[in-house]
């Protein structure tokens, strides 16, 4: 089983040298941490940021310079920084290659929610219904299942929809899936986690290969 990090970890390598990537809040934030250091990547964030990089040290923040989460981060040379407009500019014109997201809930045909749970108090929806109406490649990084211990990967959403038909990849603590037309197709486990763990974890229909690999880091 991974932990946050794992997740992270994992999903740097769908990142390719020359991508343009948007990372949401929670888990996506850390994929920046493990990007290779042999390629170029350009961190976008929806509050006004090209080129960021990974989290500073500790003693090394700058409470001036957030991601939207509103953590501070780093930028590497050449950074730039915008008004929101232009920034949903670049997304809405589809000029972001992948976008990373966290998810509440993942359908078997790639909906997504992930912005609210009725009956709790939210800031607001933030970026997330952009993003998803305008990348064509999106990863959700995520927990398999929730605190209480049920799973995250449905048949169909219960929670309030962010996007329809547009998740691509998921990668949670026990597993890699690719979402098909015919359903969550288990891609790769995580280290030490098998096949039956999966299947007992995943709600959805999920279609499983003779031969399912560990993850390689």
């Amino acid at each position: 089983m991974l932990d946050k990090n794992g997740i992270a970890r994992r999903i740097a390598k769908e990142v390719k040298d020359g991508y343009y990537v948007n990372l949401g809040i929670g888990i996506p934030t850390l994929v920046a941490n493990f990007v290779r250091d042999d390629i170029s990547v350009e961190f976008q964030s929806e509050n006004g940021v090209l080129g960021m990089g990974p989290f500073p040290y500790e003693g090394e923040e700058d409470a001036d310079i957030i991601n939207a989460g509103k953590q501070t981060i780093t930028t590497l040379p050449g950074a730039s920084f915008f008004d929101s407009a232009l920034s949903f500019g670049m997304i809405r014109g589809k000029h972001v290659d992948l976008t990373i997201l966290g998810a509440l809930q993942v359908a078997e045909n790639g909906d997504i929610a992930n912005w609210k749970i009725p009956g709790k108090m939210v800031k607001g929806m933030g970026g997330a219904m952009d993003l998803v109406a305008s990348a064509e490649n999106i990863i959700v990084a995520m927990t398999h299942t929730n605190r209480a211990g049920r799973s995250k990967l449905l048949e169909e959403c219960t929670l309030p929809l962010t996007g329809v038909r547009c998740v691509k990849k998921i990668v949670t603590d026990l597993a890699v899936i690719e979402v098909t037309i015919h359903g969550f197709k288990l891609l790769e486990r995580a280290p030490g986690v098998s096949v039956q763990t999966i299947q007992e974890a995943t709600e959805g229909t999920l279609l499983i290969p003779e031969e399912v690999p560990e993850m390689v880091f």
